[in-house]
């Protein structure tokens, strides 16, 4: 088996690289909840559905970053007794609960801007509101991509997924100005709520897209790339020993992927050669793929595999 180790005890990462992710997830609580009461304020001086609807997504978002936080200290525990494999796929509940609220928000945008709309629109202090806004936007695109460079180079799907929300919470609020700017240059105070409406639609988009992920995540979804990547560095393994491979399976646990496969030598090559030959065969895939490996193969003969299965099964029958 090969498996990479840190310092800090969890695979994979330093305990540097550890606390860099934590600082990242403790400044993106941090500015949801600012970024929450500035919006307060801006919807309090306009009466704008477009800005309140911006305000409710930052509610959502900061409940969501709480999980996330929660969910990046536990997935960063090395495994234990009661977790072997670790605990990382607790990234991909995570990256779904965050969908879920993001959606929960859009439709909570939806039925207050509809709401607003009937009940009769008042519009006032629109060029600060508008300033207000635009500055919530340019901090949350900074902060989103941040998140977002880091999940990746991490392979974080907590931060990751953290990033795509504050980016959301960055288009909403950019499509918040856009409907202050269109609404104070003609006057027509329905664009407020319908620049709304559609900002959350968008919101259901990505919402949506995370809920999926995180569904392919915990039914072990292949990942066709790194299909591709591992049976070419099988195949070529195989020819440069002379030997052969099937059984092959893997699936991603949050920030690594566990690689399982059989690798079939002659019988004529020594266990003690064999076992070295699949160990340099596993540091070919770790080294080959983008992320952190755990890498299980198991040995077996070439001669004789087939039949030693079939009286078996026959036993078992």
């Amino acid at each position: 088996m090969f498996m990479n180790e840190s310092k800090g005890g969890h695979p994979g990462y330093s305990k540097d690289d550890i606390d860099h992710m934590r600082r990242a997830m403790h400044l993106s609580l941090g500015v949801g909840f600012l970024m929450f009461v500035v919006k307060i304020f801006a919807d309090g001086i306009t009466g704008s559905a477009a800005i309140l609807s911006d305000a409710a997504e930052s509610v959502i978002h900061v409940l969501a970053v709480s999980f996330a936080a929660f969910s990046l200290s536990l997935s960063l525990k090395p495994p234990d007794k009661t977790h072997l494999y670790g605990h990382e796929r607790i990234s991909f509940f995570s990256a779904g609960f965050e969908g879920a609220m993001i959606m929960l928000a859009a439709f909570y945008i939806i039925y207050e801007a509809i709401r607003k709309w009937m009940a009769g629109l008042h519009l006032e202090n629109l060029s600060e509101g508008t300033f207000v806004i635009v500055l919530v936007t340019v901090i949350n695109a900074a902060l989103g991509s941040y998140l977002v460079k880091e999940g990746r180079k991490y392979h974080s799907i907590v931060l990751d997924a953290n990033g795509k929300h504050v980016l959301t919470d960055s288009w909403t609020s950019a499509g918040v100005v856009a409907a202050l700017i269109l609404t104070q240059l003609t006057g027509w105070l329905p664009l407020d709520p319908i620049f709304a409406i559609v900002v959350a639609g968008n919101i259901l988009w990505t919402g949506g897209k995370l809920i999926a992920h995180s569904v392919g995540g915990l039914m072990d979804e292949a990942d066709p790339q790194m299909d591709l990547i591992i049976r070419s560095v099988l195949q070529r393994e195989s020819e440069k020993y002379h030997a052969q491979y099937h059984g092959l399976r893997h699936r991603k646990a949050g920030n690594r992927v566990l690689v399982e496969f059989h690798f079939l030598f002659h019988q004529d090559v020594p266990i003690a050669v064999a076992h070295e030959t699949a160990t340099k065969i596993e540091e070919e895939i770790h080294k080959a793929l983008p992320i952190e490996t755990e890498t299980i193969s198991h040995l077996e003969p070439i001669e004789g595999h087939d039949e030693v299965h079939t009286k078996l099964k026959g036993k078992e029958l």
